[in-house]
């Protein structure tokens, strides 16, 4: 197909080029007898050379220099685009979380791009920044895939050619020798600093495989199956947690009224604040005089796992009368997002405890 050529000779026209590059850089270093030293790197040497002392020779260095510069960024950057999109298709076959395959306002896969960004950040912290210890981690990272690559495109030739598959796989048996003999060197001769890609790859793996596992049993229950039973309910009970009289729990309470048959309300008590919530009690009573609040006297500080409760036996009550239960939250969003930190964001610690039971709605009122 068109696509295929144009790829093809695409990457044709950029090997010869890198080809060339490399042949001309390297036989530039040879002639010209430069050595690594500490601080500059060989095309810095080399630069300098061949452009001379000049002052436009020196302009020309750090032009040079800035260009150089920039290819290193676009091929940092190489990776920013690549790894979403490994992780899009691997969210895509269910062997990352889901979320990798969700778009930013730019119409990027933004969680990939942080964490890449995240991941790069640690390893600069734990190396230090050293990239003598980075770059054979790098180079292990590179060309075990690579070589795992190419000997994947060996078999796809032989399984599409038979006895057949030397010609079209030559180059793919090329790849793979000299991508395992730069293994086998980094093996021999780095393995005190590549070692940490072997337990990690390990990790990971076991990661990615607990994560398919993960997927594959919540779709085998979430699938329809033939002869289900359709349910039908008699009523739905609301169950609103009360902190204060407010206009956000009242407006809670007006809510509640409108959409359940049966509306509770509840109200946790605790000795340090039994004063205030005798007033609590007494204010509700002024306001809802037909609603039933449910007082609960606690000895800790902690309201969580009373309420958790309480919420538990008034589904099993509801579930023998063939009702639904909805829990009603209300929470009080302030005007600007950073004021929420002047809050215990109580509301949202109850939401959190209550999600995991089954048959129990859990809303929020604001």
């Amino acid at each position: 197909t068109p696509k295929e050529k144009n790829a093809a000779q695409t990457l044709t026209i950029m090997s010869l080029i890198l080809g060339f590059l490399f042949a001309g850089i390297t036989f530039l270093n040879y002639w010209m007898g430069i050595t690594p030293q500490n601080g500059e790197t060989i095309l810095s040497q080399m630069a300098k050379g061949i452009l001379g002392d000049s002052f436009f020779g020196h302009a020309s260095y750090y032009l040079f220099q800035f260009s150089t510069a920039l290819i290193l960024a676009v091929a940092a950057n190489t990776g920013f685009s690549a790894f979403p999109m490994l992780a899009y298709n691997m969210a895509k076959n269910k062997y990352m979380p889901h979320l990798f395959m969700e778009k930013g306002d730019r119409l990027g896969y933004s969680n990939g791009i942080l964490t890449l960004a995240f991941g790069a950040m640690i390893l600069l912290l734990i190396f230090n920044g050293n990239t003598e210890r980075l770059i054979p981690l790098y180079t292990i990272g590179v060309f075990v895939p690579f070589a795992l690559s190419q000997t994947g495109m060996i078999r796809h030739w032989k399984k599409e050619k038979g006895a057949n598959f030397l010609k079209p796989a030559f180059a793919n048996i090329l790849g793979a020798i000299i991508c395992y003999a730069i293994v086998l060197i980094l093996l021999l001769f780095r393995l005190g600093d590549i070692w940490p890609f072997f337990p990690i790859i390990l990790v990971l793996t076991f990661l990615f495989l607990s994560i398919h596992s993960h997927y594959q049993k919540v779709a085998k229950q979430l699938r329809l199956y033939e002869g289900i039973e359709k349910r039908t309910y008699d009523g739905n009970l609301v169950l609103v947690l009360v902190g204060n009289v407010t206009r956000v729990s009242v407006g809670a309470i007006n809510y509640a009224q409108s959409i359940g048959d049966e509306v509770l309300a509840m109200h946790i008590s605790t000795k340090e604040t039994a004063e205030k919530d005798q007033e609590i009690l007494q204010e509700f009573a002024d306001h809802f005089p037909t609603i039933t609040l449910k007082n609960i006297n606690t000895s800790y500080r902690n309201i969580i796992t009373p309420s958790v409760k309480y919420v538990k036996r008034i589904a099993q009550e509801a579930k023998q009368k063939n009702y639904t239960v909805t829990v009603l939250v209300p929470q009080f969003i302030p005007n600007k997002p950073w004021q929420n930190i002047l809050h215990n964001q109580m509301s949202l610690k109850l939401k959190y405890a209550l999600r995991w039971h089954e048959d129990v709605v859990v809303a929020s009122y604001s």
